[in-house]
């Protein structure tokens, strides 16, 4: 498969697809005598893989770990479960962060509303 058709069978762009292959995640594709990218019809189930631990809330360097840990076989759930954890705790963390800006966020409006402004410096409302 040609690269476009490997970006479009996979719903990324072509530069993806380079970016994919530079970063290892697809492994460096075969070339015609023209210079031309031939992949097969794996690289876009890899792609698709790889977009799909993305929205896990894996980073893309956690993706390329993942799967050069499937590629080198013997991954299993029990094996790779700590990945995951991982991801949940980062996403709990991000989560606990969000709500303290959100409460201080939600003391200000309450302080502004009352003529307590804190966003307007040396000066009352």
């Amino acid at each position: 498969m040609k690269i476009g058709e490997v970006a479009q069978e996979a719903g990324v762009t072509v530069d993806t697809v380079r970016f994919y292959e530079r970063r290892g995640i697809l492994p460096a594709a075969e070339r015609r005598p023209s210079g031309y990218r031939i992949f097969s019809a794996a690289a876009v189930e890899r792609i698709r893989m790889a977009k799909a631990l993305q929205e896990l809330g894996f980073t893309l360097d956690e993706v390329v770990d993942a799967l050069a840990a499937h590629d080198q076989g013997g991954a299993t759930c029990d094996s790779e479960r700590w990945r995951l954890e991982a991801v949940v705790d980062r996403i709990d963390a991000k989560i606990a962060e969000l709500a303290r800006a959100r409460h201080a966020a939600v003391e200000s409006l309450e302080d502004c509303q009352a003529g307590r402004c804190r966003l307007i410096l040396g000066r009352q409302q």
